[in-house]
């Protein structure tokens, strides 16, 4: 890796972007919480945006802008810069200001703040905060380190914090997979009745959002498959927690998942597993 930018030479890097994710969130809640229905918004792609995807993400820009002004910032919020041009950064930001958003809209509170540091199409760095559920975790590989923690707050500062590990539980006979309440059921259902050949039991937790990824960090589930489309700002941050905490991001050839190496921003489908020494590839395969 080469010299790091002068402003992280500087900062408490997990303290800071702790912060960040903690105003961030408030802007959400103050939405969030608010009676009556939520607007809703739709951008080209159809999807859905809030003033709240907005509120967060200005936040978060103002705050990156501040103090790291010289490492360029790409939100999913923010207009889309050539590939001719994010191919010259050699590190960059990358943001998702409301991970979950339809997770907001219908009030479940499993929606976060994602926050991630790219470096040579790798996620070296990242945040992934719960606003509701009052949870922060850091990923942190900068520099040779290897460091996942998990923090708890009030809502305005760190209360705790602990050291998290994809291999925090044991894997035994029994599978604890996690996936996407609203994609690619029908395909998670076909992959957990192959699994079921190697496995005693099966067990499939839906959730929204980056929350998937930190259960496969704390040791608390052991495979999300995510078997429908997704961007690279959906993933980098929690995609940092779960490479520091132990775990792997693959890709469909089960090689790492990797960042502004092409024109699109789409993912490929992808496997994150916590325990890398397995091999996924022969139980994952439908043949």
């Amino acid at each position: 890796m080469s010299s790091l930018p002068p402003s992280l030479q500087r900062a408490d890097l997990n303290q800071r972007l702790v912060d960040i994710g903690l105003e961030a969130g408030q802007a959400i809640l103050e939405i969030y919480y608010q009676q009556g229905e939520i607007e809703i918004n739709h951008k080209g792609d159809d999807s859905p945006v809030t003033q709240a995807d907005l509120a967060a993400h200005k936040v978060i820009c103002a705050a990156l802008a501040e103090f790291s002004p010289e490492i360029p910032v790409l939100s999913e919020e923010s207009s889309m810069p050539s590939f001719t041009e994010r191919q010259s950064w050699e590190y960059y930001w990358l943001i998702d200001p409301l991970d979950g958003t339809k997770e907001f809209i219908n009030r479940n509170d499993e929606f976060t703040v994602n926050i991630a540091l790219i470096y040579e199409n790798k996620p070296i760095f990242g945040l992934v905060h719960s606003p509701v559920l009052k949870l922060s975790y850091i990923g942190n590989l900068l520099e040779d380190r290897s460091e996942a923690i998990k923090y708890s707050n009030d809502g305005s500062t760190i209360t705790e914090q602990t050291t998290i590990s994809t291999k925090a539980q044991a894997l035994q006979q029994d599978l604890i997979i996690v996936g996407s309440r609203r994609h690619g059921a029908a395909e998670i259902d076909a992959l957990i009745g192959q699994l079921e050949n190697s496995f005693s039991q099966c067990h499939l937790e839906p959730m929204g959002s980056s929350l998937k990824l930190c259960l496969i960090a704390e040791g608390k589930a052991q495979l999300y498959p995510r078997l429908a489309p997704t961007c690279e700002w959906d993933t980098a941050a929690a995609h940092a927690v779960v490479s520091a905490a132990g775990g792997k991001v693959l890709n469909p050839e089960f090689s790492d998942l990797r960042y502004n190496h092409k024109e699109s921003l789409l993912n490929p489908n992808f496997y994150v597993v916590g325990d890398p020494s397995l091999d996924w590839a022969e139980l994952l395969d439908p043949s």
